[in-house]
């Protein structure tokens, strides 16, 4: 891949709801894909279109929410949807790319909770079932499309700071066995936060944190850092807990795992189906010290994968996705 891949963006469009994006929410990744697939210093771009694998669509769905929205019309979802398709169909009248393919050599990014399905065959058919689109909301029973589509790592950036993994401390220093903090957003969160809201000091969960306690204090003192969906499937929570040295327990229904194609994910963390939310605390215990120190170990070792940098380096959470768009070039049998 190195050697070979090269992306071609396309020019047409004017910021913020093209060539732009978040950088500092929790659709952070969005906005930073978008930037590093235009930024002159990313090795794998090309100004000629001629020597393209992909072909880059740099619509930020972040930004069409924010700025084309209105919840006080009947067709809400109307507006959204032209944005995206409109500017399918410019680069179909401006360009040979997307007919000689149908859009299958093409590239689609969003975060947005939204991002799905305003790239769903509501919008437009062939970007739905031809195009590769990376999204956060991976979501196989919602149209996500295995082998074709690619999982987006969330990453949360309150104040626009790029974060980096903490320095990892003693195993002995994590007296917590489980974490977690967060709203009542969906039903797997609901049933977390029924079962284990203040009812154990040891799997220790709060709906909000009360003021003068810190989140990521607890993540580190903590064995395993819960990780449930919340009204989508995917949650930046989980680079979170690999980022403090916590090996994250995901609990999730139909949700591919980023990277999936390379890593394994049941050697660095846990898997709880949901109804087994009441037994946790059991599952938990009842993996042995020598396995969670195994777990903790490869959690280390990913991190790197996980990490944004911009520009991307070799091996982070860009070029990773990135690879993984490869390998879903490389499925695609074109006759030209």
């Amino acid at each position: 891949m190195e050697k070979r891949f090269k992306i071609f963006a396309y020019k047409e469009g004017e910021p913020p709801i093209f060539h732009s994006g978040p950088t500092a929410n929790i659709y952070s990744i969005e906005g930073h894909f978008i930037h590093e697939m235009e930024d002159g210093a990313n090795p794998f771009l090309t100004q000629d279109p001629s020597e393209a694998h992909v072909f880059f669509l740099p619509i930020s769905i972040t930004d069409i929410v924010s700025y084309v929205y209105r919840r006080d019309v009947p067709d809400y979802w109307g507006p959204l949807r032209h944005v995206v398709a409109d500017y399918v169909d410019v680069i179909k009248e401006k360009y040979p790319y997307w007919n000689r393919s149908a859009g299958a050599d093409h590239l689609f990014v969003a975060c947005h909770d939204w991002g799905a399905y305003l790239s769903g065959k509501d919008t437009k058919r062939e970007l739905y079932e031809n195009s590769i689109r990376v999204v956060c909301n991976a979501n196989t029973s919602e149209g996500f499309i295995l082998n074709k589509d690619v999982t987006l790592a969330g990453i949360n950036l309150p104040d626009g700071k790029i974060a980096r993994p903490e320095r990892d401390i003693d195993p002995n220093q994590r007296t917590l066995l489980a974490f977690f903090a967060g709203g009542a957003h969906g039903y797997i969160r609901e049933a977390v936060l029924n079962h284990w809201k203040g009812k154990d000091p040891e799997v220790v969960v709060y709906e909000y944190l009360p003021k003068g306690l810190n989140y990521y204090s607890f993540m580190k003192r903590s064995k395993f850092c819960l990780c449930p969906s919340g009204y989508e499937v995917g949650t930046p929570r989980i680079t979170e807990a690999i980022f403090m040295g916590c090996v994250p327990v995901i609990i999730a229904v139909d949700y591919p795992l980023p990277f999936s194609d390379v890593l394994d994910w049941s050697k660095f963390s846990v898997q709880i189906p949901v109804e087994k939310i009441s037994e946790i605390k059991v599952i938990l215990k009842g993996i042995s010290e020598r396995r969670y120190r195994m777990l903790k170990s490869r959690v280390l070792q990913v991190q790197r994968h996980f990490v944004l940098h911009r520009p991307a380096k070799r091996y982070d959470l860009i070029s990773m996705t990135l690879h993984s768009v490869w390998l879903r070039r490389l499925n695609v049998k074109l006759t030209y």
